[in-house]
């Protein structure tokens, strides 16, 4: 069996920039286990693998280490590879995720796309002990998500100069750490920790901004908002809260395309 393979950065506009991930368009879907495997041995932060169904497209996202419920970056790369790959010529591409119901990505101009994802669930608790040893440093505030935390400091200086630890990060009972405060040149910036899941540090994590866009949103008094996630390879987005749907938009630039033989 072979299959095609697209890698693309998300949420950049050049290469070596933004979140790399793999794309894979399957005809049928294949055993979790195997691609579970494909996912492993790409060895990127997320691989997606996508089965049309009618005028949709199913969607799933998987780790090195396991699947995950939401993921923007690859969401994004999958969009890429249908508009430029294979000739999606609708304006709006309709994912089905099952473990997250309908997701749209709606092409733009000037060669930005936007997500439409539902917004995360947040409710603010005491600061977290365990959290703050494993980040090394007491944030303003401690936020829970359906499946991360969110950390508020008080500066960009302080989230770029965090140093976590990321045994005692492993050992938490989240899929990730989300860092973040005001930004000096965007409305916020961020950083995103899930050794739980394989990926140290992830270069772009639009999944998070689900998160974080509600959060900033009251904070800040403003629905639209620009946003940057401050790792090595760094990656620009654009955001809006809509209640209980958030837009993410941003770029993205094909890396190479190839051939997986099984």
């Amino acid at each position: 069996m072979k299959l095609t393979l697209y890698q693309v950065d998300a949420f950049t506009d050049h290469v070596f920039g933004g979140n790399p991930a793999a794309v894979c368009l399957l005809e049928e879907w294949l055993e979790s286990a195997l691609l579970q495997k494909i996912a492993q041995e790409n060895n990127l932060a997320e691989t997606a693998f996508i089965v049309q169904q009618n005028s949709s497209f199913e969607l799933r996202w998987f780790t090195p280490e396991t699947e995950v419920d939401l993921c923007g970056h690859a969401t994004l790369a999958a969009a890429y590879v249908l508009y430029n790959h294979y000739g999606y010529l609708e304006n709006t591409i309709r994912f089905n995720s099952p473990r997250s119901g309908e997701l749209l990505v709606t092409k733009e101009v000037d060669g930005f796309m936007t997500l439409d994802f539902p917004r995360d669930q947040i409710i603010a608790l005491q600061n977290d002990t365990a959290i703050t040893k494993a980040i090394g440093l007491t944030p303003q505030r401690t936020i829970k998500g359906k499946t991360d935390y969110l950390l508020i400091y008080n500066s960009q200086q302080e989230i770029e100069a965090i140093q976590p630890n990321f045994h005692l990060l492993n050992q938490l009972d989240c899929r990730g750490v989300i860092i973040s405060a005001q930004g000096e040149h965007v409305d916020f910036v961020s950083r995103f920790f899930a050794p739980q899941c394989g990926i140290p540090e992830d270069p772009v994590t639009g999944s998070a901004h689900t998160t974080m866009i509600p959060y900033w949103s009251k904070v800040l008094g403003k629905t639209k908002m620009t946003a940057r996630q401050l790792s090595k390879r760094g990656g620009e987005l654009l955001c809006k809260h809509l209640g209980e749907r958030v837009k993410i938009s941003g770029k993205a630039v094909l890396y190479l395309v190839g051939e997986i033989t099984i």
